[in-house]
């Protein structure tokens, strides 16, 4: 093939003009996103029973939904959690391939199944299922100076989360605060003066407020000579507060009337009042934006955006709005940062090989090649669906340093062939192809069959391989085939004749380089040929050095992703059970005053009523927005810093009771919201709740004790935390011996005390729910409940106190299933210098050791950190057995193969000790480093051991084949190796959005083949040596049996 590209170089330069149209036209199309989708489809199903207790919603309605759940197709697991606010939710997930669409119709149909099993209730509000991830993508807000935030929280419902719904990628708009609703508040003291029930409000509102439709005039059939038709309209439906308030309720037998409006009050309200929104302390109208589980978080936020400037045209008059926070901006400056350290690479990398190759010609053609097997790579993952993110992006820039090696290796060799030769370029670069076309594809085969089992692995960890495995094999193989095709072309057209022995007498810098590079040569020679005659004592060095890199990289801590300055910190905020919205809300004004006041803050929002462990009024969320990140480049202001210090302050004094935890949110957002561990703990035994309290609070302990492994402050039991409840005991046979049904007591509490939605009213141009509920004085005290009437069969009203009695007790505020058993859910973070994985390994072991039968199972990211930390052996040895088969079938041997794969444990002895000189963990990062330079520490082994292969063939002995080939692939080893090693350095050195991954990944290339080059050159000669005398009988030359010197010049 090379010959014939070589003979119409046109012919090369069309198929590479195609290769970059294509990457072009590739790139244009590419989504943008922060990693590849790792998030497995989940579907969440949402219920809400007003006025129900945890244990009601979970017995009634949740484990109703999930006990039909479980034959739908492709379910990997299942949860459920129900609070007192009376809301609960199912959520499913599903594994990694299933069909998201498919999946949510199976889950419609399950529903629909068992819908009339639920409370009516619940049928009349709406089982909603949704596709959207848990965690916010932006919070966008209304703001305005003269509008109250329930106006604001109307338009909004009205007019802008239809709008944003509707946009491809978005899953869910969540409105913190609810839409407006006619609010009936009755007063139970006038209703029971005028001597009527709750039954007959909501009767009365359900008869008088309906929509009519009669009919029309003229309709035929019709009288012959008709002469008109029209349609007959009739008010049916009441729109005021004012038309609400004079529906009739009853007449009296003196003729007066009793009103609706007598015995209530009716406003204009809204429909729930279980949150808040506040944007630095000032009340406002939020909408959180949540993806879909199939949606780009770069085009969604781009087009809300782009969404609420068109809706903005028809905003009322003083209302703005802003979206202070928005993920997509660190997801955004994570490409650019990573873009521009592709740029830095190119230029580190052009520059090594300048100084090595000191003529502009020969740099200038693998200037030409690299980019054009960049843009191939772009057009073939455009093509495979993959995406622009930090993982493909990662492969781009240290895939740099191995596609300028073919680029390299050609050129060097065709320049040697002239100077030693005298042949002009086309006919050197002939004979050069016929040398090293076969250590370019063996090169090729050995990194291609490095990364390919990489695309293999399963789960969210499988998904972030594969789209950096699949961007590297993509441009190493259009970099091979560029190497067979379009450099050969260039350097027959380009190089310029040099004479034979020309060698290259340089001045200057250059002239100091040449002369030191070569003096080194020689005394590297002098060195491989002292390893070559004491190959035992080397091979025992080599043993040693092999077995401390296995011991230190099992002595690696685990981790899944190292921590990033994201931008901003997640707040949360938990008073203790039974405290009020008032009280919260006071607590979030603290974590306000505490945030601003520190320089590295720029926005605070935050929300009361709702968190993502559960909604209460004792529960609150915050999101603290930090300043650029190069306004906070001073040591202590990056989020991690400013995170502890929020949090010291407020649990210092700022919080007087519960806690307020300022939090770096987790790497992977759509993994889950734990930024260090989380996990449930489940009863696997006979169900028993205080037991199960009982052993995660042993837990919690045991973790808090112990300092060493644990942040005790982090750690804690995510959800609302059992509190005082009013029990009510009814006695039956007293309810019925006064003649009252169960019915109607269940009517007179759930009304007065839950609400009841009875109907809808139309409210410009949109229909709104009308809802009926005792006023807020009637529910107050136990003693005002029990004052509640109820009415008899025979009419008459009964007081609740004649057949009831109300008791404190302890009771359930959250209850959480897991696979169908009760569970807790607990979260927490590892201690400084220690790792998730660590962490782990200890919250595993003390659950084993909890009495009873207990299980654990993490959650978000922690469950897909245990899934990869199970197959980080199997990526490493599925790597190491594919170099050796690759390069088994390509030398049609088994023992030159093993004398490649030899060196690898010399590179990921570099990497570990990386690792351990920064204080990483053995995460995804550190095992792509690994593998990376487990493919180049091949490479650099079979530039050396191919031309060994090919000088036996001429008749020179291993020692003597070995000793030459060392020498004549030394230079173009140190070039390739020393430009991947500048290449990574802006990643090493990385600051900024994306520095920590930037940093991980840099710091285990860096190192991995800073050492595996320096160990590689040494002692890949004495392993093709030891190799062909093990498998071949042939002795190693002894000192003075052989000489193993070349030429006069190795002589010195």
């Amino acid at each position: 093939m090379p010959k014939f590209f070589i003979e119409r170089p046109i012919f090369a330069w069309v198929i590479a003009i195609f290769i970059m149209i294509a990457g072009v036209i590739g790139i244009s199309k590419l989504p943008i996103s922060q990693y590849p989708s790792v998030a497995s489809p989940t579907i969440t199903l949402t219920a809400t029973y007003p006025g129900a207790s945890a244990t009601v919603m979970e017995d009634s309605v949740l484990s109703v939904i999930e006990r039909n759940m479980y034959g739908v197709e492709g379910l990997d697991y299942i949860s459920t959690s129900a609070d007192s606010s009376g809301s609960g939710s199912v959520t499913l997930t599903f594994k990694p391939d299933t069909n998201e669409d498919l999946a949510q119709m199976n889950v419609q149909n399950k529903l629909s199944e068992v819908n009339a099993l639920l409370p009516a209730t619940v049928q009349q509000n709406g089982v909603n299922v949704s596709k959207a991830r848990s965690n916010f993508l932006m919070v966008v807000f209304l703001d305005s100076k003269t509008k109250s935030a329930e106006e604001l929280l109307d338009y909004s419902q009205r007019n802008v989360v239809p709008e944003l719904q509707r946009i491809e990628g978005v899953g869910n708009v969540r409105l913190f605060g609810a839409q407006r609703a006619m609010r009936v508040w009755i007063d139970p003291n006038k209703l029971k003066n005028y001597d009527l029930s709750f039954a007959d409000v909501t009767s009365a509102i359900s008869a008088q407020n309906a929509q009519l439709a009669v009919g029309s005039l003229g309709a035929r059939p019709a009288d012959i000579g008709q002469q008109i038709s029209a349609t007959i309209t009739a008010e049916g439906q009441l729109q005021t507060a004012e038309e609400f308030g004079n529906i009739l309720l009853k007449q009296n037998t003196s003729g007066a009337n009793v009103y609706l409006k007598d015995v209530a009050e009716i406003a204009l309200g809204s429909q729930s009042y279980a949150s808040n929104s506040y944007l630095n302390g000032k009340t406002a109208a939020g909408m959180a934006v949540s993806l879909s589980t199939t949606g780009n978080a770069m085009a969604t936020a781009t087009a809300v955006k782009a969404k609420m400037e068109e809706l903005k045209k028809y905003f009322p008059e003083d209302v703005t709005w802003s979206a202070p926070y928005d993920t997509s901006k660190f997801v955004e400056l994570s490409i650019k940062k990573v873009v521009s350290t592709l740029f830095e690479a190119i230029v580190l990398v052009f520059i090594v090989m300048f100084i090595f190759l000191q003529n502009i010609r020969y740099t200038l053609i693998p200037t030409i090649v690299v980019p054009i097997s960049l843009l191939g790579a772009f057009a073939a993952i455009s093509y495979m669906g993959m995406s622009i993110n930090v993982m493909t992006m990662f492969a781009m820039v240290l895939v740099i340093g191995i596609v300028v090696d073919d680029a390299i290796v050609v050129v060097e060799n065709v320049e040697r062939i002239m100077a030693e030769e005298g042949l002009l370029p086309k006919q050197a670069t002939k004979k050069a192809m016929k040398q090293i076309s076969g250590a370019v594809v063996g090169i090729t085969a050995v990194l291609v069959s490095v990364f390919v089992p990489l695309s293999m692995l399963s789960g969210a960890s499988g998904n972030i391989y594969r789209q950096f495995s699949l961007t590297m094999v993509f441009a190493i193989l259009f970099s091979a085939f560029l190497a067979l095709t379009l450099t050969p072309a260039l350097c027959a057209t380009m190089l310029k004749p040099i004479p034979k022995g020309h060698n290259h007498v340089k001045k200057g810098f250059f002239g100091w380089f040449n002369r030191k590079f070569n003096a080194g040569t020689r005394r590297y020679s002098g060195w491989i040929a002292s390893t070559l005659r004491k190959a035992g004592a080397t091979f025992i060095v080599y043993a040693a050095l092999t077995a401390a890199a296995f011991v230190l990289v099992m002595r690696l801590p685990t981790a899944f992703l190292p921590s990033e300055d994201q931008g901003n910190l997640m707040v949360t905020v938990q008073l203790p059970s039974g405290a009020t919205h008032e009280r919260t809300e006071k607590t979030l004004a603290s974590v306000v005053g505490v945030a601003k006041s520190l320089p590295e803050v720029e926005n605070v929002i935050t929300v009361s009523g709702f968190s993502f462990s559960g909604s209460g009024q004792n529960m609150g969320l915050g999101f603290i927005i930090l300043k650029d990140w190069t306004e906070r480049a001073k040591p202590g202001s990056d989020a991690a810093s400013v995170a502890g210090k929020i949090t010291g302050a407020l649990m210092s004094g700022a919080v007087k009771d519960g806690f307020a935890l300022a939090i770096n949110p987790p790497p992977i957002m759509e993994l889950g919201n734990d930024s260090g561990f989380g996990l449930y703990l489940q009863q696997r035994g006979s169900a028993n709740h205080e037991e199960l309290v009982a052993r995660r609070d042993e837990l919690i302990a045991k973790m808090r004790a112990n300092p060493q492994i644990f942040n005790a402050s982090n750690v804690r039991a995510s959800g609302l935390e059992d509190a005082s409840q009013l029990k009510l005991d009814i006695d039956r046979m007293k309810a019925a011996s006064n003649g009252v049904s169960f019915a109607s007591i269940r009517t007179v509490l759930g009304t007065a005390l839950g609400s009841t939605y009875v109907n809808d009213f139309p409210n410009d141009g949109r229909l709104q729910r009308v809802i009926v509920q005792a006023d807020a004085k009637s529910r107050m005290q136990p003693e005002d409940i029990l004052a509640l009437t109820v009415p008899a069969s025979d009419g008459t009203l009964i007081p609740l106190s004649s057949f009831m009695t109300a008791k404190w007790e302890k009771g359930i505020e959250q209850s959480v299933r897991f696979n169908g058993y009760p569970a807790m859910q607990l979260t927490g973070a590892p201690a400084a210098g220690k790792t998730t994985g660590e962490a782990m390994a200890e919250v595993q072991r003390m659950v084993d050791e909890l009495e009873g039968n207990y299980a654990l199972e993490w959650s978000g990211q922690s469950r897909e950190e245990a899934k990869g930390s199970s197959q980080q052996a199997m990526v490493l040895g599925l790597a190491a057995v594919a170099v050796l088969l690759a390069l088994a079938a390509l030398y049609e041997s088994w023992s030159i193969p093993l004398a490649v794969v030899l060196v690898v444990p010399l590179g990921l002895l570099g990497v570990a000790s990386g690792a351990l000189l920064h204080a990483s963990s053995r995460d995804l990062y550190f095992m792509i480093g690994m593998v990376t330079v487990m493919g180049l520490s091949a490479k650099n082994a079979i530039l050396i051991i191919e031309f060994a292969k090919d000088l036996q063939k001429t008749g020179k002995t291993a020692a003597e084949a070995a000793l030459r080939a060392a020498k004549l692939r030394f230079r173009p080893i140190l070039m390739t190796s020393f430009a991947f090693i500048l290449g990574v350095v802006p990643m090493y050195i990385a600051t900024g959005a994306s520095a920590a991954s930037q940093h991980a990944i840099g710091t285990a290339v860096f190192w991995g083949m800073l050492v595996g080059t320096f160990l590689s050159v040494f002692l890949v000669p004495m392993f093709y040596v030891v190799v062909r005398k093990f498998f071949k009988g042939k002795p190693v030359p002894e000192q003075g049996e052989l000489d193993l010197f070349d030429d006069e010049e190795d002589m010195k």
